[in-house]
């Protein structure tokens, strides 16, 4: 589709992607880059991961300025949830379960969708667990049966406290047999969780594609852009990062 830009990295892999949505795939977004990327005039924008840490992350302002400027903006999964659960009240429309909870508050951490994950030459390969694909995997757990709601909550709790970058299943059940969880649980939990393991992440990525292919692909005359709930101020530091903007290497 000509002119759809998403920025993807760990959360799904691109031949996947490609299945979802026919688009220019862009690593993970960083700051400057939807600035950047508004000088190609896209027809949207996809924000699904982010870079964060050790560097900086995508502005608000950059998201509200393609908004401002008729370019639909639509976020899910991981960065994208974030920004949109913060700027869905001025357009940028956001998708999923993830989002849905951060808009509505059941979901506060930046690190809940965290991880760490391999460079660009290995697909962005995650290398931790995000948590909250571990808590929808436990409630599954619950569900089946695999696990008693007390012991689900017990190993939730051992992942939320551990750095989003040593977060994993099998670090979370050694620290549960510790405190000596039921090993009949943990047990039956390890033999479940290579077929019941769930990637809500993934899911709401594909979701979010599948959104923007239907939404554009119905594009009328009115088209799908937002209407820019807001006065987009230009600042002086606005206007000069505007003009310091170098093109985005698509």
């Amino acid at each position: 589709m000509s002119g759809v830009y998403v920025f993807l990295g760990p959360t799904l892999p691109r031949e996947d992607a490609v299945l979802e949505l026919d688009a220019t795939y862009l690593p993970p977004v960083a700051q400057g880059d939807v600035l950047r990327l508004c000088a190609e005039r896209p027809a949207a924008i996809g924000i699904i991961d982010g870079f964060f840490e050790s560097v900086p992350s995508v502005w608000h302002k950059e998201i509200l300025y393609a908004i401002h400027a008729g370019i639909p903006v639509f976020g899910a999964s991981s960065m994208g949830a974030l920004r949109a659960a913060e700027l869905y009240p001025f357009g940028m429309i956001g998708v999923g379960a993830i989002f849905e909870a951060f808009r509505d508050g059941r979901l506060e951490d930046d690190d809940e969708v965290a991880v760490i994950h391999g460079p660009a030459e290995l697909g962005y390969t995650s290398l931790s667990e995000a948590m909250v694909n571990i808590r929808r995997t436990l409630s599954d757990a619950v569900a089946e049966r695999v696990l008693t709601a007390g012991t689900a909550l017990r190993l939730e709790s051992i992942a939320k406290e551990l750095p989003y970058r040593e977060r994993g299943y099998g670090r979370m059940l050694r620290l549960g047999g510790d405190i000596e969880l039921p090993a009949a649980e943990l047990s039956a939990f390890r033999g479940w969780l290579p077929q019941g393991r769930f990637d809500q992440k993934r899911e709401d990525a594909k979701a979010m594609l599948r959104t923007m292919a239907r939404r554009l692909g119905q594009r009328t005359e009115d088209g799908v852009a937002p209407e820019a709930r807001f006065h987009f101020e230009r600042t002086v530091l606005w206007e000069r990062a505007l003009r310091e903007a170098a093109p985005l290497a698509i």
